[in-house]
């Protein structure tokens, strides 16, 4: 039932027409565009801690993420683990880093951006790069990744 509800909620989100005006691509509001790039640096910066608290600071809940065919709701802070993280990232994973931000819609209240992320080893050798589209909302006043959609496995 929970994931019948995430893709409907999916579906809604992306699909469901926003009464509020829309900024054409690439014309964001620059204090919106700020905002939403320093969760995103957060995010990354938290991630490549390990610091899962930090990390889900980030978030809205639930939260959603959308790889490898499944769709994993988050509920709340607190679901995941350092070794849940870990072992997802496989065992050569050092770091990883945003190649592309770009947001391609924005609302007063929710942007799309269009991401490439890459993990890399330690040598600075690179794992892989994935492309994902991650939705940022802003709700009570705070900007967090609502939603992220990723080629990562």
């Amino acid at each position: 039932m929970k994931i019948l509800f995430a893709v409907v909620f999916l579906a809604a989100l992306l699909t469901a027409p926003n009464s509020k005006a829309q900024t054409p691509t690439g014309s964001a509001d620059p204090a919106v565009e700020a905002a939403v790039m320093q969760v995103l640096k957060d995010y990354m910066d938290a991630f490549n801690r390990l610091d899962v608290a930090a990390w889900e600071r980030t978030f809205h809940f639930p939260h959603y993420r959308l790889a490898s065919g499944r769709m994993t709701v988050l509920d709340g802070p607190g679901q995941q683990t350092v070794a849940q993280l870990r072992n997802g990232l496989g065992p050569e994973w050092d770091h990883s880093a945003w190649g592309r931000l770009r947001i391609i819609h924005t609302s007063p209240d929710k942007v799309h951006v269009d991401t490439l992320f890459t993990r890399y080893r330690k040598d600075g050798s690179i794992i892989g790069g994935f492309e994902s589209l991650y939705v940022v909302t802003k709700e009570d006043g705070r900007w967090g990744v609502k939603l992220r959609s990723s080629m990562a496995p």
